[in-house]
């Protein structure tokens, strides 16, 4: 239902204007679906718990889980979530069920070993479906990289998804624990300026120069989008829906996170088959059909020349079958992502100057405003997004000033 329960992190919530709507049955169908084996895709009462190596702390965990308060050794004094444990409860799971933990070098054992390894492990247990009980053990081990002399052993272990996903949770939890939006932001960009200073490369005061490994290029986008995104704003949405999305992004895995996000766009045209283009208003072109997948929302969109042919039933004519198959594409993958995804999407069909076109023009960047008025008058140069947010360029533009200014 709409209501988010204050045990939200114990079930799974659908969110649905009434029971009898059909987002709401499929939803609660796809809950009780079975895999190839015949069996529901849950487990119950699961319990994690994680051990390290005496050089590692357990900072907390964010997720839909509790403490189980067992004090340890590895528990750090520094709490990210639900710290002040090495262990953790979860009432139910999925196979898209995810925890993040959070961990510190331990400053009483000195420097790490140069070239030791610093090992995790997490021991999983859990009531499959038949009744039976199921322990899941993973091990994992890493070298030990000095942060100054090997600095690039550290960036190459870097995962900007993966990052993004966590910098998100993060910041939810900041958002909920100090309810100050502007503060968090503040934080977040703090955040990304000290790593673009640690990692990138460039001259001092030459914004100019500033160059990024290439498995960091696309981490400022996501916090670009991550800034804008309703985890962070919560203008125009009611507290029911904020908690939803926020209790969405704390469970689902880096896959899932990731189209929250920064949602895909992929465009149709006569030119070929389908592919993906920029999550920008230069994408929004007339002869272009776009499909966007936001997680939550499952977005098709006609081009103004699209809806006007569609007005004139040209897919109807059987001169223009080429038409009806290209108008079809897009309903067909729309489809697909509608039959697999749980809780199901709320589906959205709008054309060029519809209200309902504003779900594709609140996510996009806004490369082209309603003040930059060649977005009216180029051909093929993309529609204008009628806001006063900045756009994805003047943001990296503005991050890279700051990145390079000699703050010493």
């Amino acid at each position: 239902s709409s209501g988010i329960n204050a045990e939200w992190p114990l079930r799974p919530g659908v969110l649905a204007d009434a029971f009898a709507t059909t987002l709401f049955k499929q939803s609660y169908q796809m809950l009780f679906s079975k895999n190839e084996k015949g069996e529901h895709k849950m487990g119950f009462n699961i319990n994690v718990e994680v051990k390290t190596t005496r050089e590692l702390k357990i900072s907390g965990a964010l997720g839909p889980c509790v403490s189980l308060q067992r004090k340890a050794p590895n528990v750090s004094d520094t709490e990210i979530g639900i710290g002040g444990t090495n262990a953790w409860q979860l009432c139910s799971g999925d196979p898209t069920t995810t925890l993040a933990v959070f961990f510190e070098v331990s400053s009483q054992q000195g420097t790490p070993p140069a070239g030791g390894r610093g090992a995790i492990q997490f021991i999983s247990q859990y009531q499959h479906i038949n009744g039976t009980k199921r322990i899941r053990v993973t091990t994992l081990a890493r070298h030990w990289a000095d942060p100054v002399a090997n600095i690039q052993h550290v960036a190459a272990g870097f995962d900007q998804e993966v990052a993004a996903a966590l910098m998100a949770r993060i910041s939810v939890n900041r958002n909920e624990s100090d309810n100050d939006g502007p503060d968090v932001l503040r934080w977040l960009d703090r955040m990304l300026i000290r790593l673009c200073q640690k990692f990138g490369e460039f001259n001092k005061e030459d914004a100019n120069s500033f160059r990024f490994p290439d498995n960091f290029t696309l981490y400022p986008q996501f916090m670009f989008h991550l800034r804008r995104s309703q985890f962070l704003q919560v203008f125009n949405n009611s507290p029911d829906e904020t908690a939803y999305y926020r209790h969405k992004l704390m469970k689902e895995d880096v896959s899932n996170s990731m189209v929250m996000i920064q949602p895909y766009l992929y465009s149709y045209s006569f030119n070929g088959p389908p592919e993906p283009v920029l999550l920008d208003s230069v994408s929004i072109v007339p002869d272009r059909i776009l499909l966007m997948d936001t997680f939550f929302h499952i977005v098709i969109y006609h081009g103004d020349t699209i809806a006007k042919w569609i007005e004139k039933k040209y897919h109807e004519d059987p001169n223009h079958e080429n038409f009806r198959q290209l108008l079809q594409a897009p309903i067909d993958d729309a489809q697909e992502i509608l039959a697999t995804r749980f809780p199901m999407p709320r589906y959205v069909n709008c054309s060029h100057g519809d209200s309902q076109s504003r779900f594709l023009f609140a996510k996009v960047n806004p490369s082209q405003t309603h003040n930059t008025m060649y977005g009216y008058t180029q051909e093929g140069a993309g529609a204008a997004v009628l806001t006063e947010d900045v756009s994805l360029q003047v943001f990296m533009e503005h991050l890279k000033k700051l990145a390079v200014a000699n703050t010493s």
